[in-house]
């Protein structure tokens, strides 16, 4: 019955009340007694809207932020970064929604399922606002029966987690995802998604950092040689991947308290969680007489040094080491996974101490796909996300020179009045030849606030149209660092200009 409340609304907004009872009277018996009582007691949308006005209280929901010029300008640089990256590797983007059915959500957050955005949809359908972009690019594959495929993705997400804005650490957040999926020879792909992860944050230039990586096969076998049973695999990795931010008791207690784990079991834990290292380490795990006969750890091994092998040949092992206390807390995640951190600040640069995360993180998903699809045909993928948010913190604190938040290369401008006719032409010639230009939206402006406003914005030229340049068949440039000005003959400004922008 949509249609009578919209039908009582319209009535009210034109203050018909006589019509409206009427109406109300005869439909009232097509609607049961709380419809009705609902329709009646409506409150006109004049006086809700002027009672809301009063209470307005104007900030962003927590967890969220705006971002100025100045910041967008950098998110920008940093975007632009990245961007590039994904296609010097290949990768074509898509797009998804940033809501998708409840259940899709829910069956791969693993404990994180807490902080999944529900919404309520009118024709009944359960929605949640996307957790992450690898879950939708998983439904997106099975959906269209994709079976190769190499993509990156752009996008908000939401978590209703506890924000921590200093750290980056928010509700809505940026994620910058790359991802290869297919059947393909072993690690090849997961080294190149790795090389991607050292690519950009080698580019970005906002400190030292390092890789973590780490196998859940080999966790796998380390729990199962630990004594720890298979069904309480994922629940211990959830709590074993906050190593990061508790220290080992508190992590120890929380497996024995809250996940069940035996006090024994987590202490042989203890002994493999805290091994870090490279192909020595690998070498080393390969001849454990306690994993050396399960089949899933010495699998994740082998490709364990094969990546390291392949690691070696892009040059980029310095940045990357084994950490057995890696777990990743998503459900989703099947071999090869991987984490970046900083590593330090960069001294002096910082205006306040900041404490971050990770700023990147990934790994390989195998059966995530064929959890999809109806046929569940598998369609293995390997991904790696940066974490655009976290960067920003850091980049934003240590950047010290001034930022330009505007492109625009000419100013059109004039000293003397009633030449908003020949500025409009002058600028639009400029327009037409793809030159970034702006002038002043007033009839008669200022020629000192003209001026003032390229300095400010360091918009590097002007174009000074008067009657003397009409009448002279010129176009007045004026350089703005250097404050020199030269007539140019106005057909051949426009070749001048981008001369100049060229240097």
């Amino acid at each position: 019955m949509h249609w009578i409340s919209f039908f009582t609304k319209a009535l009210y907004r034109r203050h018909l009340m006589p019509v409206h009872f009427c109406v109300q009277r005869r439909l009232s018996s097509h609607l049961s007694s709380k419809v009705t009582e609902d329709v009646v007691n409506q409150p006109s949308p004049q006086l809700s809207d002027a009672r809301g006005r009063e209470n307005i209280i104007l900030k962003t929901p927590k967890g969220t932020r705006d971002f100025s010029p100045k910041q967008m300008a950098i998110r920008e640089n940093i975007f632009a970064t990245i961007i590039s990256c994904f296609k010097r590797h290949g990768a074509v983007t898509i797009d998804t929604p940033v809501f998708e059915r409840k259940e899709l959500l829910f069956e791969n957050s693993g404990d994180d399922s807490e902080l999944v955005y529900d919404l309520k949809d009118q024709g009944g359908e359960l929605l949640s606002l996307r957790y992450d972009l690898t879950v939708p690019f998983a439904r997106y594959l099975a959906m269209n029966k994709i079976t190769h495929f190499k993509r990156y993705q752009i996008g908000k997400v939401y978590r209703r987690d506890s924000p921590t804005m200093a750290r980056g650490r928010y509700r809505e957040f940026c994620q910058c995802d790359f991802d290869i999926a297919g059947q393909y020879d072993p690690m090849i792909p997961d080294a190149e998604c790795l090389k991607i992860m050292h690519e950009i944050l080698s580019a970005l230039q906002f400190g030292d950092f390092l890789i973590r990586v780490n196998d859940r096969r080999i966790l796998n076998g380390i729990f199962t040689a630990c004594g720890v049973s298979e069904k309480n695999f994922l629940s211990a990795c959830s709590t074993l991947d906050k190593l990061d931010k508790m220290t080992w008791e508190e992590v120890k207690r929380e497996m024995v308290k809250e996940r069940g784990l035996y006090p024994e079991a987590v202490d042989h834990l203890g002994e493999y969680v805290r091994l870090h290292g490279g192909l020595s380490l690998i070498e080393n795990l390969l001849h454990d007489p306690k994993l050396v006969h399960n089949k899933l750890a010495m699998e994740g091994l082998e490709d364990m040094k094969l990546l390291f092998e392949y690691l070696t040949l892009f040059g980029i092992t310095d940045k990357i080491f084994l950490d057995l206390s890696l777990a990743r807390g998503l459900d989703y995640y099947t071999g090869v996974i991987y984490e970046a951190g900083l590593l330090h600040q960069q001294d002096g640069h910082l205006k306040e101490s900041l404490c971050v995360g990770s700023v990147a993180g990934g790994g390989r998903y195998d059966g995530l796909v064929a959890s999809f699809d109806p046929k569940e045909r598998k369609v293995p993928c390997v991904g790696v996300s940066i974490g655009v948010e976290r960067i920003f913190s850091i980049i934003e604190q240590i950047t010290e020179e001034e930022i330009r938040t505007t492109e625009t290369q000419v100013l059109v401008a004039t000293a003397q009045k009633n030449f908003l006719n020949a500025r409009m032409k002058l600028i639009s010639e400029l327009w037409d030849a793809d030159i970034k230009a702006e002038m002043f939206y007033k009839k008669n402006p200022k020629m000192l606030k003209q001026l003032q406003y390229c300095e400010e914005r360091r918009i590097p030229l002007v174009a000074i149209i008067g009657q003397q340049e009409l009448d002279d068949g010129v176009v007045k440039l004026r350089d703005v660092i250097t404050r020199k000005e030269i007539n140019v003959p106005k057909e051949k400004f426009i070749e001048e200009i981008k001369k100049r922008l060229k240097k």
